[in-house]
């Protein structure tokens, strides 16, 4: 076995650039497998973690059928007097143009009331978020996030300015933290974002009335008693169909991401098998190559004594090691692109690195390409006749 390795190690050696093009088939493969899988599970993770950073404790609502039983803020307002319910915010949501001066971009708009920023975690960076007073009077106040300063207006101590949006003057009256852990940060990073009063947004937006159908709602103990008294309640209200309304929680968000994404790593890491094959397919092309090649030195060893097991024991590990050295540049470079990947998106608060069981997996289907795809070659080798090889003129 040793006396093989050495002779394979040498052939490999003694033609260098034919081996590269053969192992670059692997190489690619690998690369292919490893990065893409890779990169799947750290975007996984970092989606995970702001998903978990929005908090367990909360409940999104969206009624599709009101069965003439609109929910308006008088009825979140009585909801939240019930045992279980903690706060309750309706969360309207616009895209419109905002302008300032000479500048003018796209923002998003959430009309809400004031338990939306204790419910999400809000970080107030300047003034004050939304108040009650001013959901009651319709008044035109927004609270923008940092983003939304910065390339609308120009800078974060904006409190008292006046952006329009939409063609409506709107005071700014609080600055948000950008969350860098959020779902935003991740899937829209450089988005702006600004809140009013749902009463206001309803007289910006001709689409939005004052029948709720999104709202969000806290936990005053535990999820499940929360669950359990916003179904009831909903179902009153809805004449007891559980198909007007959904109620969705962050664990069941968490499992539709792990669904989506294992299929995905299934699909890309698919992709990347195909290439790996092709890879193989390359590995038995020039194994019989080189069988041609060394006809005459087949011949001669089996003249001196040497077995068909010897025979095919060495041209069966050459096909070997040509697949596991594929691998393990594969490796190499992988971990070099997925450090240069991590540092280009250290902004984004994403990191990559090895998945050590895809490398074991990699690693794993080289050694079995190696053999499977080196079997033939190693046989026809194996199989020939002395007298054949020693007479063979190729």
């Amino acid at each position: 076995m040793i006396q093989s390795l050495k002779m394979a190690l040498k052939s490999i050696a003694g033609n260098k650039f034919r081996s590269f093009l053969t192992m670059l088939g692997i190489i690619i493969g690998v690369m292919a497998l490893v990065i893409l899988v890779s990169l799947v599970s750290g975007a996984t993770g970092s989606v995970t973690d702001s998903i978990a950073g929005l908090g367990s404790n909360l409940l999104t609502v969206t009624v599709s059928d009101d069965k003439g039983a609109p929910v308006t803020l008088h009825t979140l307002n009585e909801w939240m007097e019930e045992d279980g319910i903690g706060l309750i915010a309706p969360s309207g949501e616009i895209s419109a143009t905002a302008r300032y001066e000479g500048n003018s971009d796209t923002v998003t708009v959430y009309g809400t009331t004031p338990a939306y920023e204790t419910i999400n975690g809000l970080s107030l960076l300047l003034g004050r978020f939304i108040k009650s007073s001013d959901v009651d009077n319709h008044t035109n106040v927004a609270v923008i996030n940092e983003t939304a300063a910065t390339e609308l207006i120009g800078y974060t101590d904006c409190l008292g300015e006046e952006v329009s949006i939409d063609g409506v003057k709107y005071t700014v009256v609080g600055l948000l933290e950008d969350d860098e852990d959020s779902l935003t940060a991740v899937f829209g990073r450089g988005s702006i974002v600004a809140y009013i009063p749902y009463t206001s947004l309803m007289r910006l937006s001709s689409e939005t009335s004052s029948a709720i159908t999104s709202f969000s709602v806290s936990a005053e103990t535990d999820m499940a008693t929360a669950e359990t008294a916003m179904t009831s309640l909903l179902m009153e209200r809805f004449d007891q169909d559980d198909d007007a309304f959904t109620i969705s929680t962050r664990d069941e968000l968490e499992d539709a991401m792990s669904s989506v994404t294992s299929n995905l790593t299934i699909l890309l890491g698919s992709i990347a098998g195909i290439s790996l094959v092709v890879g193989g397919i390359g590995i038995m092309n020039i194994m019989l190559v080189t069988v041609t090649e060394r006809t005459r030195e087949i011949g001669i060893r089996k003249a001196i004594g040497a077995s068909r097991r010897v025979i095919l024991q060495q041209f069966l590990m050459e096909s070997v090691v040509l697949s596991m050295l594929g691998c393990l540049i594969g490796v190499f470079l992988s971990w070099a692109m997925l450090r240069i990947i991590s540092v280009v998106v250290s902004s984004l608060s994403m990191s990559f690195s090895l998945e050590w069981n895809v490398v074991l997996i990699a690693v794993g289907f080289c050694f079995v390409i190696g053999i499977v795809f080196g079997l033939y070659p190693a046989n026809k080798a194996a199989k020939m006749a002395p007298i054949d090889a020693l007479h063979y003129g190729g």
